[in-house]
């Protein structure tokens, strides 16, 4: 019972931001619902976006297999963080200092890893008349080998940010600040800005006719928030590391 006591505070934590995470997902879901992003009746409408027409060769499987990349992506891209934050010198612990740039390419080799057991999952699981279908609308290997790296890239941008944020919180918590509430604040501050994107990005490629200005402007803005979360977690962290 004592054991279950002393977890109670950072299970409790993990649980606040697991429901804070949901209740931005739910009203970027709304948001994109409203404003017509996502269509429910794609079969029925005309001008199908693009997604939808992916996403009909698809099955429930398949959905569940992308749903394990982003969690694998998720849980791994906190490894960064914890290491961070052990002591400097601790028995058996590296010595690693949170750094923008090493986030940035550990969050970019996660990302490659999930996308890459994302591939080995869902190919386990669609026949192989889908397997045809997709190899048939799809561009030559080299070029999707290019296009998963410079996509992981994206991510890791994202991944980053989120692990030198966990840095920033663990330095304010060594300055005498409360964890769990700095990581809770965090997601939800963080967490709305990668939602109002996510979805504004999901807009411009989810349509009959991607537009690529619009479409590159939406990424431009989702790596240059995504490397102002990175640095700015950074000149943060710093600056409570100095106050503690």
């Amino acid at each position: 019972m004592k054991d279950m006591k002393a977890m109670a505070r950072p299970f409790l934590a993990l649980y606040a931001m697991a429901l804070v995470i949901a209740l931005l997902g739910r009203i970027g879901l709304a948001v994109a619902g409203d404003t017509g992003v996502l269509a429910f009746d794609y079969i029925s409408a005309s001008g199908v976006p693009v997604l939808d027409v992916i996403c009909s060769i698809l099955t429930g499987s398949a959905f569940v297999a992308f749903l394990f990349a982003a969690g694998l992506a998720l849980v791994v891209s906190t490894l960064y963080g914890a290491l961070a934050s052990r002591a400097e010198g601790d028995a058996g612990a590296p010595a690693v200092r949170p750094r923008p740039l090493t986030a940035f390419l550990w969050g970019w080799a996660t990302a490659l890893v999930a996308l890459v057991c994302l591939v080995v999952v869902v190919l386990g699981i669609l026949s192989a008349v889908q397997v045809g279908s997709m190899s048939s609308k799809l561009p030559g290997l080299p070029i999707i080998v290019v296009g998963v790296i410079g996509f992981a890239a994206f991510l890791g941008t994202l991944l980053g940010a989120a692990s030198m944020v966990v840095c920033a919180c663990v330095a304010r918590w060594r300055a005498g600040y409360s964890l769990e509430l700095s990581l809770i604040a965090a997601v939800a501050l963080c967490g709305a800005v990668v939602a109002a994107l996510t979805v504004g990005t999901f807009s411009a490629l989810n349509v009959a006719s991607i537009s690529l200005p619009a479409l590159s402007g939406w990424f431009a803005a989702d790596v240059v928030a995504n490397v102002a979360m990175l640095f700015g977690a950074k000149v943060y962290a710093d600056k409570m590391s100095l106050a503690s």
